[in-house]
């Protein structure tokens, strides 16, 4: 009987065992698909690949970016590559279904994107069919440089930023004064709005509370969408997203249709705003289809009201988080009152050029909050960089958030320190917008917009956050669980 129950013992281990092991096979074969898909096809250019980990089959690194940004620690992602392969900047994985080289610091990413003979944008074929592919994230260098010298002035350079600037503190003081009377509200949600009313007036001359309300919904979804997983199943994330985007699409070609409309029989005088100018446009190439100015429209928009929106509650959160901070930039504002003619009403540019501490606070809450992590770019042919090779065809994700958190370009990188601003940085070593040609067109507009929104509120109100320690999110983008839940409060100040 014991002799039996021995034997039943030892045959239960050797099952266990061949079991264990022939888990540790598939595991290893299932570990090396990726590898037999894409690196055993490059040959001897194989060897010279940065090291890294491509992932499971078709997966790659998915789940452990959605794991790393989903939890209270995102860069853990970044320093998983970092603590197996070392601090060699540069390192391939499988990212949004291909094969890819991260690169993470701020010499290789400047070469990336400004070297437009080597790589061309690289976004994933999710994310166009989100954004768009006649907007800029797809469409050719030549291409590009066209519709961007032809729409840029829209939103950058003196005369653009003078006509906006009494529209958006207009808006600004308003809100303002509004909200303080609201009780409690969520923050972020509100500024969203104010950016969001502020680009549509821009972009579309639209003050309609039915429209900028319908397209800042679906905005909202078409983002949670943007770097989920492309599963187009009811539930999930992009499916929701690509609704969203079918949602638009329907809007903005209601607009375009009554735009084109009113021109039958004559052409409009100057353009009132860029729906007008990309549906006059016409050059020596040609005239824009309907898709490309809904793309173009759609990208525009979303790129405009985002960040700003973000980046505007993130500054106003860490000044009241850092009282010292807070005062100086109060104080720089308070000069530009006492500077300004008593036959002055509002903010001219140049007082908001001058706005030196206030710029630097802005440029600090861009680095620590890093809006967008990535962008994508691929190979247009090997490319050697650093002794590795960057194949044809492979992507490249030019990762911000490892550069704007390096310690050993910005010392203690998550504290919040305007002052760090006080000395110059290299070329690569702040990336908020971007870099190279595909700079985002906007930059300008959207600090002078923050600013504006920072200078009143400094002057005139507080913010009480109904929960200081609220848990973040990271993924669309940095943000409050509660999207900053609290009241606006009107204090004795001085008058702008």
């Amino acid at each position: 009987m014991i002799m039996m129950m021995m034997m039943c013992s030892m045959w239960m281990w050797v099952v266990l065992v061949a079991i264990a092991g022939a888990l540790l096979v598939l595991r290893s074969i299932l570990k090396n698909v990726n590898w037999w898909l894409y690196e055993s096809k490059l040959g001897v250019k194989q060897y010279s690949l940065p090291p890294g980990d491509m992932g499971w089959p078709f997966i790659g690194n998915m789940w452990s970016f959605l794991s790393a940004f989903k939890s209270k620690d995102p860069d853990s992602f970044i320093s998983s590559f970092v603590s197996r392969f070392g601090r060699t900047g540069m390192y391939k994985t499988m990212m949004f279904g291909n094969p890819s080289i991260i690169v993470t610091t701020p010499e290789i990413c400047k070469r990336v994107l400004t070297d437009d003979d080597k790589f061309t944008p690289g976004w994933p074929q999710s994310t166009i069919e989100l954004i768009g592919k006649r907007s800029f994230i797809s469409m050719s260098y030549e291409e590009h440089k066209r519709l961007r010298r032809l729409t840029s002035s829209s939103i950058n350079g003196m005369e653009a930023l003078s006509l906006y600037l009494t529209y958006i503190e207009k808006n600004v003081k308003s809100s303002l004064e509004k909200w303080a009377n609201m009780g409690q509200i969520e923050f972020l949600t509100e500024i969203r709005k104010l950016t969001f009313k502020i680009i549509m007036h821009i972009f579309l001359s639209s003050e309609s509370e039915h429209v900028m309300e319908a397209l800042e919904r679906e905005y909202t979804a078409l983002n949670h969408g943007v770097r989920a997983m492309c599963i187009n199943i009811p539930g999930f994330a992009y499916h929701k997203a690509f609704k969203a985007r079918k949602n638009l699409v329907a809007i903005f070609q209601s607009i375009v249709d009554e735009r084109r409309n009113l021109r039958k029989g004559y052409l409009p005088g100057k353009a009132k705003d860029m729906m007008d100018a990309l549906i006059d446009l016409e050059d020596d190439e040609r005239k824009l289809s309907d898709e490309d100015i809904i793309d173009i429209m759609l990208m525009y928009l979303n790129a405009g009201h985002e960040s700003s929106g973000h980046i505007t509650m993130w500054a106003t959160f860490f000044l009241q988080k850092h009282p010292e901070y807070l005062q100086k930039a109060k104080a720089e504002q308070e000069e530009i009152i006492r500077r300004r003619p008593s036959t002055q009403k509002g903010l001219t540019l140049k007082e908001v050029r001058e706005m030196d501490f206030l710029y630097k606070v802005i440029d600090e809450t861009l680095r620590v909050i890093t809006f967008s992590l990535v962008v994508f770019r691929e190979a247009k042919t090997d490319v050697n960089i650093n002794g590795y090779t960057v194949p044809k065809g492979w992507k490249v994700l030019v990762w911000f958030r490892s550069v704007h958190l390096d310690p050993e370009i910005f010392p203690d990188p998550k504290e919040f320190n305007p002052n760090r601003w006080n000395k110059e940085h290299k070329a690569g070593e702040f990336l908020p917008f971007g870099g190279g040609s595909r700079l985002c067109p906007g930059n300008d507009l959207a600090k002078m917009e923050i600013a504006v929104f920072l200078h009143h509120f400094l002057l005139n109100y507080r913010f009480e956050q109904h929960n200081p320690n609220c848990p973040v999110r990271y993924l669309p983008h940095t943000r409050p669980m509660d999207n900053c839940l609290g009241r606006v409060r009107k204090c004795p100040s001085t008058t702008t």
